[in-house]
């Protein structure tokens, strides 16, 4: 079956095509409904099935015969340590953690929040809560005490599982502190803290709530799965809300399980037995359904690597990571790619290591703009597939199904819709689009499965973020075009669109643009305000390491670029150069941060901004240039 006539039965009968795929899932009990509704016409899958996210991880493969097969790789170039586990001891280590939180009185229903870095520990306590029924939220690993507070009031949990200490290149950053002050904070109080003492020198004050980790999994038996239904939730996980409080995405067990295995094998081609790497943290969704629960289901081999993709020690750990372990896919995201590519813009390291076991490099998470594609695919002439997907989606909602059929990649373009997915183009009353109009990016209900369930407990936030605007359909939050052959171009959030004197400009196509200079690692062109045309465009850059080239050059080509492309509409005068750009720990560029600095706005400071000098750096570049607010 090709990509087409897959797709076109996933939509035309979807009830048909998910029972299939389900049938592919091991079952404590088999669903008989597929397709049905919650109490508020919410369409939600297989809701009389039950199931355990963790015996299928786990126990399953054991109980197969592949209980002595690499499960997990743990990759540290931060403490220059690699360790392999079967599948035989990460069960023993999940159930016996699992045992010790049931001693601790956790139990299906109740909630934990795990702050972690990326140790194998961190996946062991996921797993471990999903095998007793308990919903976990993990929370990215350094998050100031007051974000942790937030998620600890909403989600409530009884239990929170962390470590003694994460490291950030080459500094330690001493978790346990922080939890105490978010625990200070938080109106809710939970009964115990489980601390893993990585022993690596970080301060870790004693509190009565406190238990050590290694002594909980050693007095403790190991734990049974417990069934849980369908639509139990695996975990809530926290994004980003433009009112300022983080959204707790809510994922379901059956629809999820069901669909990151049909992902495995349908999008990243990905056979049981392979070595599967996704560059990422189990704090962000990507970690959650590439690094743990996605692999582990398809019985693939995954890499927790503790390092980045530049200074842990250089631009080459990526390379060395994949052609040591033998990485047959890998998933990271584009700005982590732009990050070597400002180190080694030549690829010299990429020359030192043999990476013929990689067949397929996958990039998201940030729109992957078209000169780290051609400069990926010139050092690496493998297939580099974009794609698109959300935190709430859990899984990729646009893509080149590398397991069904091979398209042509498309510059710019993320691909076509996955199954499932009835992605249309709409216009601001609600009628669809022609090809090449850019409109509104929506799915026609009902989404997949595997998709997000709700916001933990605030359905009204839920409804009016994501289905209130045009009913019968997930709204997105992003822009983009369909063009003639059903390939669909993501333009970017929405507030990303600017207005240049009643003209309307997508900042992600002049991006495109700009990135295309030879002498540019990586760029952000964002709107600003402007007595005259109500707002302009102004482009930040970031040159290529060992690059010469005077400010005033580069300012004029980029200019020429941009009006010889797209005219002088346009209106790009403004180029300015910085050492950096401000980002989220995730690597998405914080361009509304950028905007508010540019603007002279308030703003708050993100929580997830991975280093906060960088806004002071960007002021005083825009302040000696007299640029927005600063003129």
């Amino acid at each position: 079956m090709n990509y087409q006539e897959q797709y076109n039965q996933s939509i035309q009968n979807p009830e048909a095509f998910w029972a299939e795929q389900a049938r592919q899932v091991d079952w404590f009990t088999q669903p008989q409904t597929i397709l049905s509704a919650d109490e508020t016409g919410y369409p939600m899958w297989y809701k009389d099935g039950s199931l355990n996210a963790c015996y299928l991880a786990l126990d399953k493969h054991i109980a197969d015969g592949f209980g002595e097969d690499i499960a997990l790789i743990y990759d540290s170039p931060v403490t220059q340590t690699v360790k392999k586990y079967s599948y035989n001891e990460v069960k023993s280590e999940v159930a016996r953690l699992a045992g010790g939180l049931v001693s601790l009185g956790l139990k299906k229903g109740h909630t934990a929040v795990i702050y972690m870095p990326m140790i194998p520990q961190a996946t062991f306590a996921m797993l471990a809560c999903a095998r007793i029924g308990v919903t976990h939220s993990v929370v990215f690993g350094g998050f100031a005490p007051h974000e942790l507070a937030i998620r600890i009031d909403d989600c409530k949990p009884r239990v929170i599982i962390t470590a003694s200490s994460g490291i950030e290149i080459d500094r330690l950053i001493a978790y346990k502190p922080l939890v105490d002050e978010a625990i200070a904070l938080a109106e809710h109080k939970p009964k115990k803290v489980v601390v893993l003492n990585r022993k690596l020198g970080a301060r870790i004050p004693f509190k009565k709530y406190d238990v050590d980790y290694d002594a909980l999994i050693y007095g403790s038996e190991e734990a049974d799965c417990v069934p849980v239904e369908s639509t139990h939730p695996l975990y809530v996980l926290y994004t980003s809300g433009t009112t300022g409080k983080p959204k707790g995405i809510v994922r379901d067990t059956g629809g999820y399980v069901t669909a990151l295995q049909f992902s495995m094998q349908k999008i990243y081609g990905v056979q049981p037995g392979e070595v599967f790497w996704a560059a990422s943290d189990v704090g962000w969704v990507v970690g959650h359904s590439y690094i743990v629960y996605g692999p582990m289901l398809n019985r693939n081999t995954t890499i927790v690597f503790e390092g980045k993709p530049i200074k842990t020690p250089d631009a080459s750990t990526f390379w060395r990571v994949i052609a040591e372990h033998r990485v047959s896919v890998m998933f990271t995201a584009p700005t982590a790619i732009r990050a070597i590519k400002k180190e080694d813009p030549n690829g010299e390291f990429i020359k030192q290591y043999d990476l013929s076991c990689l067949r397929t490099q996958f990039l998201a998470g940030e729109r992957c703009d078209v000169a780290t594609l051609e400069w990926y695919r010139e050092h690496i002439p493998i297939p580099a597939i974009d794609h698109w997907w959300q935190t709430e989606s859990g899984w990729p909602m646009i893509a080149n199904m590398m397991g069904v059929e091979y398209l042509p990649i498309k510059p710019g373009s993320s691909g076509k819709a996955v199954s499932g997915y009835n992605i249309m183009i709409l216009g601001e009353n609600g009628q669809e689009l022609a090809p090449n109009e850019e409109g509104y990016v929506v799915i026609k209900l009902p989404l997949p499965p595997g998709t997000l369930l709700d916001i933990w407990n605030d359905n009204e936030r839920f409804r009016a973020g994501y289905l209130n605007k045009f009913p019968g359909y997930y709204f997105s939050g992003d822009g983009g075009y369909k063009d003639d052959d059903g390939y669909i171009y993501i333009t970017g959030r929405v507030d990303d669109v600017i207005n240049v004197a009643g003209h309307r400009l997508s900042t992600a196509e002049m991006e495109e643009i700009v990135a295309s200079h030879h002498s540019v690692a990586e760029c952000a062109v964002i709107g600003i305000n402007d007595e005259l045309k109500g707002q302009i465009p102004l482009a930040l850059v970031v040159t290529k390491l060992g690059e010469e080239i005077e400010h005033f050059q580069l300012q004029h080509e980029v200019v020429k670029l941009v009006r010889e492309q797209i005219g002088a509409v346009a209106s790009l005068r403004d180029v300015v150069v910085v050492n950096r750009l401000p980002k989220t720990r995730s690597g998405k560029i914080l361009r509304k941060l950028l905007r508010s600095i540019a603007d002279g706005e308030n703003f708050q400071i993100p929580s997830t901004i991975d280093d906060e000098a960088i806004i002071g750096e960007v002021r005083e570049v825009l302040e000696l240039a007299k640029i927005g607010s600063f003129k």
